[in-house]
């Protein structure tokens, strides 16, 4: 095998490996809760938890099993070199060409993909309470999310091709401009034309949930436009909160079923914290190693995308800037995961320092622990998770070490 080879099969395998830790990690569910979990949810609701954590890794490692030994066989057999001579043979310029082969690789992605968002869905989900989706919903999300994906994606995409394919040497600098120019404006975008296609946005009615809500970002200091509640419920009986927008046109959104399932006071809480991310700069910050990491990502692409041993790892005839996307893709996975647990870290220290600022700003710490138990119990999150599969993948710290931290503070 060649080196190429080599490194992307064992990259592809070490995702499998990972996805069979998590099963492995949670085959055997626990039985007991620490004390200060004791109050999180009954004996039933707990063991509800633990199957439902245990049925959600089997089906990943399922899905994943399927996934890998799909791009194996697709892979080994020749299957990108054929598809590019069949799309070759339309006799296009490289950018259509680009647009057409991956179009073809990602259309084909979905349908694979369609049983098991099926069987998510209308099956485990729908089994443990969670589902209010319908089958026409599910649908219509799929058709305006593929219709997204060529609007929006299929520009974006054929830009940074031709960046790539005509601009030289200083290519990347090119592409990294702009997607950083470019997400900085979806910002902006995504809030007013694009959330909306989804859920429905209702502004908050006036009354006493409002008025706390203006009185505690009045007195935190915290800039907002609106307020708005999400028919989440459409879709899931999961809760959250969350922001969307920039600066004047920040808006703060509340999942329908967090308003129905929390008092006033766990609201503020969950709301202090989000607004300690705002405060922390956490959300500027994460914007901005976002932009180093999509540099990184240019950079490295520039350095491989010609690598002759890149195309033949996968049995191409004739190399390509659309195809070199793909490849250097799945080449750069083991610095990806690398950067990811850095990231996933530093996530989870921005949301003990986020817990930290709630409980200096609202009267009574005990109402964000309660929030947060609600928020792990109605999710039946996994309320005690393996500490390795925690280092390599949460971004929230588990719920015992955050009430721990909250009662610290």
């Amino acid at each position: 095998m060649k080196t190429y080879q080599i490194i992307i099969l064992v990259t592809v395998l070490f995702r499998w490996v990972l996805l069979f830790f998590e099963w492995w990690s949670i085959r055997k569910p626990a039985t007991d809760l620490p004390p200060e979990l004791s109050d999180v949810a009954d004996a039933e609701t707990f063991g509800k938890s633990q199957e439902y954590t245990k049925e959600r890794s089997k089906f990943g490692l399922i899905r994943g099993t399927f996934s890998v030994i799909v791009l194996i066989i697709f892979w080994f057999a020749g299957g990108f070199n054929w598809l590019d001579q069949w799309v070759r043979s339309f006799g296009w310029s490289t950018i259509p060409t680009g647009l057409i082969y991956i179009g073809i690789l990602a259309i084909a992605n979905l349908i694979l993909a369609l049983p098991f968002d099926l069987y998510s869905t209308f099956v485990i989900e729908e089994k443990y309470g969670f589902n209010k989706t319908t089958p026409r919903l599910f649908v219509i999300d799929r058709i305006k999310g593929l219709a997204l994906s060529i609007i929006i994606g299929a520009p974006v995409l054929a830009l940074i091709m031709w960046f790539l394919e005509f601009t030289g040497d200083r290519a990347w600098l090119y592409c990294w401009i702009f997607s950083v120019a470019f997400s900085l404006a979806f910002q902006y975008i995504a809030p007013v034309w694009i959330l909306s296609l989804f859920n429905k946005y209702t502004p908050l009615p006036e009354g006493e949930l409002r008025e706390a809500i203006n009185a505690y970002a009045g007195s935190v200091g915290f800039p907002f436009r609106e307020i708005y509640v999400m028919d989440s419920s459409r879709r899931s009986t999961k809760t959250n909160a969350f922001f969307i927008g920039f600066g004047k046109y920040r808006r703060i959104v509340l999942f329908d079923t967090l308003v129905a399932k929390s008092s006033i006071d766990e609201i503020i809480a969950v709301l202090a914290h989000e607004v300690g991310h705002y405060k922390k700069k956490h959300i500027v910050t994460g914007m901005i190693l976002g932009f180093l990491h999509m540099g990184l990502v240019f950079y490295l692409l520039s350095l491989f995308l010609n690598k002759k041993e890149l195309f033949d790892a996968f049995y191409m005839d004739k190399p390509s800037v659309y195809a070199g996307l793909l490849f250097f893709g799945l080449l750069f996975e083991p610095i990806s995961f690398l950067i990811g647990i850095a990231f996933n870290a530093l996530s989870r220290r921005n949301e003990y320092q986020s817990d930290h600022y709630a409980v200096q700003t609202i009267p009574d710490r005990e109402k964000l622990v309660s929030a947060l138990k609600k928020l792990y119990a109605t999710n039946l999150a996994n309320l005690i998770p393996h500490p390795v599969y925690v280092f390599l993948n949460y971004t929230h710290p588990p719920l015992l070490q955050r009430i721990r931290a909250i009662r610290a503070a």
